[in-house]
């Protein structure tokens, strides 16, 4: 769940928060290189691709998930995805030290893409390694972790935490701690039975 339905709640929710340092943030750096503001409107225009990017990375993830976890691995795949969303973190971490805004950009495609994966893999991998009995109970961890992701969003959101004008890189960045983690823990999950008994042919571990 941590690394699942978690990061997609996180961000949905996480964004909303620094959108005025954002825009700021945008037009201070435009005119660095321009020498000249932007117009009111076509900041509003960079602000909303900014936030509607993850989306579109959301939606190429998503069409992504079906045939590459079924040629590499359920397990394989969401490891790989963590380290996309690692760099989306590290990209949004560093933008305002780059003055560079379209690395806000690159990091929510980025990390649209591994929240499409991770949404996806996440209620198949978890129904196919729980034992039976609790099949039930771990599917409901997708809406579970989801809306915890969104509460976590808002809490660390707060001008008093990661929301001040200072720390927006960081609050953007926060959410590569869930990939870290499950980058990090996801080596000891056993692979999926499907995986095992039809790519593998081994019906001894499956």
């Amino acid at each position: 769940g941590i690394g699942g339905s978690f990061p997609y709640g996180f961000h949905i929710s996480v964004i909303n928060y620094p959108s005025v340092h954002i825009r700021k943030f945008i037009n201070e750096t435009w005119i660095d290189r321009h020498g000249s503001p932007l117009h009111p409107e076509t900041i509003m225009l960079l602000w909303s691709f900014i936030v509607s990017v993850y989306g579109i990375g959301g939606f190429l993830g998503s069409l992504c998930c079906g045939y590459l976890t079924t040629k590499y691995r359920k397990k394989k795949c969401q490891m790989i995805t963590n380290l996309i969303m690692l760099v989306a973190a590290l990209s949004m971490a560093l933008s305002k030290t780059a003055k560079s805004f379209e690395m806000i950009l690159v990091g929510r495609f980025l990390y649209g893409i591994g929240s499409g994966f991770s949404l996806n893999i996440h209620p198949q991998y978890i129904g196919e390694i729980s034992p039976k009995k609790l099949r039930g109970f771990t599917n409901s961890t997708v809406a579970v972790f989801l809306t915890l992701g969104k509460l976590t969003g808002q809490v660390v959101g707060l001008r008093e935490i990661l929301g001040s004008e200072a720390l927006w890189p960081w609050l953007l960045a926060s959410s590569g701690l869930s990939a870290l983690v499950q980058l990090v823990t996801l080596p000891f999950f056993p692979d999926s039975p499907s995986y095992l008994l039809i790519q593998k042919g081994n019906e001894e571990a499956c």
